[in-house]
């Protein structure tokens, strides 16, 4: 579907999908007056910031006059009105310099999209059912005010938790206010692609609980353990512009890139030299690097410092990885395992990343020290070509990062009462998708007593809410963000909204304060601002007087030049990391093989659930775009489908496109199989994104969710999950598969590109 037929059904079609919900008839369409003034045919470039990912990239947004179907005092009708028909990248935002992925174009998609809920509805059938009515917005926040004044103190906490994603702007600041004002715990932070195990391995390597920043344009050599960081990982088109550098901005000098992974991704495709490590060892095959590099004399090993002494055995030069020993575990020849390490050594700067699958697995941690531990005995922490870690802004209202439980212990605690929830807030999450079946979730999410929802969409988690509290969408908000990584400069990032809101919602940032201010004493006290605008104003006012990109003295000057560039950011790029917090203390780590969920011998398969270009963890599924877009690798689209070798669909008799049944120790499902070399013959690979129940027409009954078959299995000392560490087996069911091909595909790799 292109750009125009979309804005166009988003503006002209018929009321009845936005209130068949609610139990409304259609309603007879009328035109609104004006509500601004516009110049038809001229285009206005208004600031913005993606909220995709989280990334925070900037954005430009080109708004013009047109005509849409909006809400307005519960009428549905046709309004001129200024309206966001393009985004671009701001080039002066120092994270993506005028660049954007096809995430933050197609989020043009999220405020137009005919799915939307246009207004508060309060659930009217039983959990669950989808049956909801419409309310208006005074009585829904009068009973959500209720629900919250009746909690009696106890001297326990109050059984009241907040669910979303991890923030990393005012609203996480707003949250944890107002949940410590009620006397909550901290809020639940939910996603499914965690970087926990990163956050805590370079707390211990280098005293910074956060991702890290590459410095890949002046790198001469590069090794990835895992991370798809040209794909979706950590802060995606940073990455890409400066991978671009690395490769054809420097006249006569070309960094050289290898890529070490189970499956071939997005970023393996762009590699001088693909490598494949079995799953979850990537950090033995890092480790094996280093022994080489000390054995040889090529560095010492006090050069790692800190994080060398992360490793058990460093100091000796590493006597259990001798490159014979690492072979028989990885699966990387010992030969090619000296020659990596030899250039790595000469060819520096040289730096080494670590994300993805090598992670999700149940030695997670020592892969990533591994990884770390190598990037310190190469020089490449804060060097140039190196890694860094982007410093916080000066601004005293942020938030330090407070641990709230995780979505499994919340779901462990109301299925056996130790930690009952009265009433539960979700904001941006989807647990019940995005979580092992094993968890529980959406049985736990059942014996709350109250939800209340601030979704855009029903999904299968906001279906089982009590009242649904619509947010705006990004493009009709006030938004922040202050990125975690992408940048060596600090940034802090701000746009007022784009365009006035199409539909009777409101923003979540401003119900959460109308509701304290009703609520009344240290609730109210702790949240003193009438509108996220006058947070976000008198926050922003603190960078005033530090040297950036806003020069403006004044109050009201600093504040109208922040709006009009699209945030602040520091003068300056920082030359080394930021002085690390005290490194907490904790034993050597010995680095391991993975433990698998599964018995070999009946689940012969490693399964690898992957994030997609297209649909990430599932949130973009309901973006035709997203849908309709080619995955780059196999060219498929609008399905889910299986990777399996060639190798072994030959040896199961299975062709392109056949129906198979994939099972786990916790669960099956079908897919269509695709016939890749790029993955190993005990391996089968499947993206994450489909399989929906409810999240609107795009998205919903289409695919298979990989992630309900996964095992419970967890990283021990952080407990991630383990996404990466199942097994399953693979049954042919039939010649019927559904599986959607660009352009008809290949129906056969030729054996030359085949796995071996």
């Amino acid at each position: 579907m292109d750009r125009r037929n979309f804005l166009k059904i988003s503006a002209v079609s018929s009321a009845t999908a936005a209130l068949d919900a609610c139990g409304k008839p259609e309603y007879q369409l009328i035109r609104f007056i004006p509500e601004e003034e516009l110049i038809p045919g001229v285009a206005q470039w208004k600031p913005g910031v993606c909220t995709q990912c989280a990334a925070g990239c900037g954005l430009q947004v080109r708004v013009m006059e047109g005509e849409a179907e909006v809400t307005r005092h519960g009428q549905v009708g046709l309004l001129s009105m200024g309206l966001a028909k393009k985004l671009e990248g701001n080039p002066k935002h120092p994270i993506n310099r005028g660049k954007l992925c096809a995430w933050g174009q197609a989020g043009l998609q999220v405020t137009y999209n005919p799915d939307r809920i246009r207004f508060p509805i309060r659930r009217s059938g039983p959990r669950g059912s989808g049956e909801f009515q419409e309310i208006r917005w005074e009585e829904a926040i009068k009973e959500l005010v209720s629900r919250l004044s009746s909690l009696k103190p106890t001297g326990k906490p109050a059984p009241v938790a907040f669910l979303a994603a991890p923030l990393r702007d005012h609203r996480g600041v707003l949250i944890e206010r107002f949940l410590a004002a009620l006397g909550a715990p901290p809020a639940v932070k939910f996603e499914f692609f965690e970087h926990t195990v990163l956050r805590r391995a370079n707390e211990l390597s280098f005293g910074h609980h956060q991702l890290p920043t590459f410095d890949l344009a002046n790198a001469n050599y590069v090794i990835s353990f895992g991370a798809d960081f040209l794909g979706t990982w950590n802060s995606p088109v940073s990455q890409n512009l400066g991978y671009g550098t690395m490769r054809q901005g420097r006249p006569g000098q070309r960094g050289k890139f290898v890529q070490v992974e189970s499956r071939v991704s997005q970023t393996g495709a762009n590699a001088d030299e693909w490598v494949y490590a079995k799953p979850g060892t990537e950090g033995l095959l890092a480790v094996g690097l280093a022994h080489v590099i000390l054995s040889e004399k090529l560095r010492p090993a006090g050069a790692a410092g800190e994080a060398g002494t992360r490793i058990d055995g460093w100091a000796k030069g590493l006597p259990d990885y001798a490159p014979t020993a690492v072979a028989k575990l990885t699966g990387v020849d010992a030969a090619k395992i000296e020659r990596l390490a030899r250039e790595l050594a000469a060819h520096t700067p040289a730096v080494a990343l670590i994300g993805g699958t090598p992670l999700a697995q149940t030695n997670g941690l020592g892969n990533a020290l591994a990884a770390n531990a190598l990037n310190a005995l190469l020089g490449a922490v804060g060097k140039p070509g190196g890694v860094f870690f982007t410093q916080q802004p000066p601004m005293p209202d942020l938030a330090v990062e407070k641990q709230g439980p995780s979505v499994r212990a919340l779901a462990e605690g109301i299925l056996s009462g130790s930690a009952p929830v009265d009433t539960l807030l979700i904001y941006n999450a989807n647990p019940v998708f995005a979580s092992p079946a094993a968890w529980r979730v959406g049985e736990a999410f059942e014996k709350v007593g109250f939800i209340v929802s601030f979704g855009s969409f029903v999904d299968e988690t906001s279906i089982l809410s009590d009242l649904i509290l619509p947010d705006h969408s990004y493009l009709e908000s006030w938004v922040d963000s202050i990125p975690e990584s992408g940048t060596t400069q600090a940034v802090a990032s701000l746009a007022p909204p784009a365009m006035n809101p199409l539909h009777h919602t409101r923003a979540m940032p401003d119900v959460l304060l109308d509701v304290a201010q009703k609520l009344g004493g240290n609730v109210a006290t702790a949240l003193p601002w009438k509108t996220y605008h006058d947070m976000l104003q008198a926050s922003f006012d603190s960078l005033r007087g530090h040297p950036g990109s806003v020069s403006a003295k004044a109050a009201d000057d600093f504040w109208s030049e922040v709006r009009e560039k699209g945030g602040w950011w520091s003068a300056e790029a920082t030359k080394s990391p930021a002085a690390p917090a005290a490194k907490p203390s904790a034993a050597p780590v010995k680095v391991t093989e993975p433990q698998f969920d599964g018995v070999a011998r009946e689940y012969p398969f490693n399964f690898l659930p992957y994030a997609s270009m297209q649909f990430g963890d599932g949130t973009h599924a309901n973006l035709p775009w997203m849908q309709e877009m080619p995955d780059p690798i196999s060219t498929a689209m609008w399905s889910t489908w299986l990777e399996i070798n060639p190798q072994t669909a030959e040896r199961m008799g299975i062709e392109q496109g056949d129906l198979l049944e994939v099972t786990s120790p916790y669960g099956k499902l079908q897919a269509p199989a695709l016939i890749a070399p790029g993955i190993a013959p005990d391996a089968a690979a499947m993206p994450v994104g489909q399989g929906h129940e409810h999240y609107g027409r795009y998205a919903s009954h289409r695919g298979a969710n990989p992630i309900k078959i996964l095992a419970p299995a967890t990283e021990p000392e952080t407990g991630a999950l383990a996404w990466g560490a199942t097994r399953v087996k693979i049954a042919f069911v039939g010649r019927k598969g559904n599986l959607i091909l660009f352009g008809g595909g290949l129906r056969e790799w030729p054996r030359e590109y085949r796995h071996r």
